[in-house]
């Protein structure tokens, strides 16, 4: 019978049965690829225990068991921001199941993989070994790009990443977030990824429009899904003060946030690692305290006060803002401290010695005959950044280019990092002027990033298209880029919310608003292109498909 059974090579009649047990073969793996099943070496259909599929360590992801053949060449994963690399591979991906898990592979990483549980609807699994259908989370010291890098590879019907650092692990889980609310799955094959700029934030005015703590939260959480990694909180300005205060309890408006309500922002932000920036503006913008201690109010040589300006000769006034920034200096215990530095009226003057003689003669008795009006605030920036300093170790100082003053007695303090904004202050240096001296520079060209309510003077609502098409963080001032030489000292850039009109919209009208222009800012801070991809249409298709 076996004899019987046995083909003849040569014979013609087996090579058709043979061909035709090649294509039966073929499409049964076919059938099993429609039917969604993943057809395992051996008859195993996968599962997340045991058999082919199960890692005995992190490191033991291997290549999809599944015949290749049967796959296409998987196509990056669709995000905002896009992924800088990715090395396709030929599989079926990954993607969510109830019965799979999030495991830590570094206790450190609790967090993160109880989060991602959370939004992909899966069990955290703790440090334990994985399985096929996880979730892996690692911190590897060797790997290369920075702390904000990472690896995202899908494998063998598991998902990895990887990073130096917690927070380059954290945007992995981003990624993987994204790609399976686009499709449903994370394609096979790695990312490999980084931020081209490290400073990626977001600035909101709650003094002049108040936004409630529910609203302030879910940007944040709209921010991290993002990749932005800042967000700025300008609480005190002309029109209200807006967080509690035990050093100077007169100045607090009657809307505020309380100190239990900015540690529960910050804890909720931190875990998505992103940095709450608090601002106290001053020497202008001050008018809140101005009205609690009307005698710190500056007034011009007719006698006449000077609108949220304090008197920046008087020590008292330095004395109130030091008493602040010390006092909240534990309660935003994150890296950096804007000092705001704008706008200070005295200087908007033409002669402002003339129109400020007190000022004038304290400027000449402190820095000789040469002194001026301009070297008093440079130095009441210079102090309040030493303040911030000595309150908490560490700490950066960040303060508006129109702040930094040139040509004068007092040089601003080296290690204060600028925000531009504008260059219609008077007497404004181009922003060359700052990178020629090396300053670090973060861009907030007001002519694309600043969504100013109201809409007053010659502010318009920025659009996410004329960020994405015209936009980049070399473009700091108007529509034309510095040099690429002064790249380096571009830290990144961030989109400002302010609420000169308050009424103008409500905070839902607000967040749907800032919604495409911020997904257009991402975009321009993370890849490094000039020129993005994508097409706006197709960025648009992938912003819906996100969610």
């Amino acid at each position: 019978m076996a004899e019987h059974r046995r083909q003849d090579p040569h014979d013609p009649g087996g090579r058709r049965r043979r061909a035709a047990w090649a294509s039966i073969s073929a499409l049964v793996v076919a059938a099993a690829v429609v039917l969604g099943l993943t057809v395992w070496p051996g008859g195993d259909h996968g599962g997340d225990g045991g058999g082919p599929g199960t890692a005995s360590s992190a490191d033991a992801l291997t290549d999809s068991p599944t015949p290749a053949a049967s796959y296409p060449v998987a196509k990056p994963p669709r995000t905002i921001p896009s992924v800088r690399d990715f090395q396709a591979a030929r599989g079926p991906g990954w993607k969510p199941a109830k019965s799979a898990r999030v495991l830590a592979g570094d206790e450190g990483l609790a967090d993160e993989a109880k989060l991602l549980a959370g939004e992909l609807g899966m069990r955290y699994g703790g440090e334990a070994e994985p399985r096929r259908g996880d979730v892996w989370l690692g911190l590897d010291e060797k790997a290369k790009g920075g702390d904000e890098a990472y690896t995202l590879r899908v494998a063998g019907g598991q998902a990895r990443i990887t990073s130096a650092g917690q927070d380059g692990v954290w945007w992995g889980t981003r990624t993987l977030k994204q790609s399976v609310r686009a499709d449903g799955t994370a394609p096979e094959g790695t990312v490999s990824d980084r931020p081209a700029k490290p400073q990626r934030g977001f600035m909101l005015d709650v003094s002049r429009k108040w936004y409630d703590e529910d609203w302030i939260k879910a940007r944040i959480a709209e921010l991290a899904d993002l990749k932005y990694n800042q967000f700025g909180l300008h609480f005190s300005d002309d029109q209200a003060f807006r967080v509690e205060s035990s050093s100077h309890p007169e100045i607090v408006s009657a809307q505020h946030l309380t100190k239990a309500q900015v540690r529960s922002i910050v804890a909720y932000a931190a875990a998505r690692h992103v940095t709450v920036v608090p601002e106290i503006d001053s020497p202008g913008h001050l008018g809140t305290v101005i009205k609690a201690h009307p005698g710190l109010q500056l007034r011009d040589a007719a006698g006449k006060t000077v609108e949220g300006a304090v008197d920046i000769g008087n020590p008292e006034a330095a004395r109130i803002v030091d008493d602040l920034l010390k006092e909240y200096a534990s309660l935003f215990p994150g890296r950096w401290w804007h000092l705001g530095a704008d706008e200070y009226q005295a200087l908007v003057r033409s002669d402002p010695e003339a129109s400020f003689p007190q000022l004038a003669a304290l400027a000449r008795k402190k820095y000789g005959e040469k002194g001026r009006v301009r070297d008093l605030a440079q130095a009441w920036l210079n102090d309040r950044a030493k303040t911030v300093r000595e309150a908490r170790e560490g700490r950066v100082a960040r303060a508006w280019n129109d702040g930094f003053l040139a040509e004068g007695q007092v040089v601003a303090d080296r290690t204060v990092e600028v925000a531009y904004w504008t260059g219609k202050e008077l007497g404004a240096r181009p922003p060359a002027a700052y990178l020629a001296e090396g300053r670090p520079v973060l861009n907030y060209n007001d002519e694309f990033l600043y969504y100013v309510l109201g809409e007053p003077n010659t502010f318009t609502y920025p659009t996410g298209q004329r960020i994405y098409e015209s936009w980049t963080p070399r473009v700091l001032r108007g529509t034309s880029p510095v040099p690429a030489s002064y790249d380096h000292l571009i830290e990144g850039g961030g989109f400002a919310v302010w609420g000169d009109f308050p009424n103008a919209q409500t905070q839902d009208q607000v967040a749907t608003g800032i919604r495409m222009p911020l997904r257009a800012l991402a975009e321009k801070l993370w890849p490094r292109a000039e020129k993005p991809a994508r097409s706006w249409a197709d960025f648009q298709t992938v912003s819906r498909a996100i969610g």
